[in-house]
């Protein structure tokens, strides 16, 4: 459980869904808030996120939300942040601390400093690693961010008090917290994490499309569906991620189009040795990954015991 004296009296939490959601569960399972107050688009999503006891109450107005309240979560699509801090900016106190959890960071940024002005030192951006390709209410799980990493992005505004209190927060979620700055985030995770889901989009839909899809689909199996799973995901949030991240993205995107059209030429070769190749290095590569984060987690379990 929390130390009492850390333990935030009341939370908000635009957006209730998988990320928001499991937030406002692990915070309680935690014992590390008092009350949380959802607000969001959808009143039905709201209601139902009170009845599975996500959130305590709802909120009716940016100003009712935001008063007295210690900490402002934002995890709704990235496109929305700005109309977001718009909405509450008149109405912060200057204890209360705001942070997000967007998937790109350099834009949210931007959106803060033209939205709070004066008020940007109260904003700590952040970005959890974890997800699910499911939506709602419905998707949100108590241990979703268990062993996984939070990335804070701080800003040179932010007091290292406030930056800790974020910490803290996604700590008491089981994350484990890591350090970067907003562009060096947003080139990171265009590489690893927004460029597969373009990748995994693009695929269905050209499948989709194909005239014979319903044989294709028929016949796609477990392979398919791991390398397509992350496809099941928000398109309105993956739309935003994907604009907003698209100069780091049309990088890697021209990165990987040049594997493809050197793979492609060892196809027209039947270069067996070229293709072999790239299979080999992929491989390696991705056993020493998996190794490397066995390693981290055997380290972390023992740490705890």
């Amino acid at each position: 459980m929390a130390n009492v004296s850390n333990v935030f009296q009341r939370v908000v939490i635009f957006g209730v869904g998988l990320i928001g959601g499991s937030f406002a569960l692990a915070l309680k399972k935690a014992g590390a808030v008092q009350h949380i107050v959802g607000v969001g688009r959808s009143h039905a999503s709201l209601e139902r996120a009170l009845q599975l006891g996500i959130i305590d109450s709802i909120a009716t107005s940016p100003e009712a939300a935001v008063k007295d309240t210690d900490l402002v979560l934002i995890a709704a699509p990235v496109a929305q942040t700005k109309a977001i801090l718009d909405s509450i900016q008149p109405y912060l106190s200057p204890t209360t601390i705001v942070t997000d959890a967007g998937s790109t960071k350099s834009d949210v940024v931007e959106a803060a400093k033209q939205a709070l002005g004066a008020k940007l030192r109260q904003f700590v951006p952040a970005h959890p690693i974890a997800g699910r390709e499911l939506n709602g209410p419905e998707a949100a799980l108590v241990d979703l961010y268990v062993g996984k990493k939070a990335v804070i992005t701080r800003l040179p505004e932010n007091s290292d008090a406030d930056v800790a209190r974020v910490a803290w927060a996604w700590q008491q979620c089981g994350a484990i917290i890591h350090y970067l700055d907003p562009a060096g985030h947003d080139a990171v995770f265009a590489a690893v994490s927004h460029l597969p889901h373009l990748l995994a989009y693009a695929l269905v839909d050209d499948i989709a499309r194909k005239q014979h899809a319903d044989t294709l689909f028929q016949y796609a199996a477990s392979g398919f569906r791991d390398f397509t799973r992350i496809a099941g995901s928000s398109p309105e949030m993956w739309r935003d991620i994907t604009l907003a991240n698209r100069h780091a993205m049309l990088q890697e995107l021209d990165s990987y189009t040049a594997r493809l059209a050197v793979l492609r030429q060892h196809l027209v070769n039947a270069d067996a040795t070229g293709i072999e190749g790239i299979y080999a290095n992929a491989q390696r590569a991705r056993h020493n990954w998996i190794s490397a984060i066995e390693a981290a987690e055997k380290q972390q379990r023992e740490g705890g015991d």
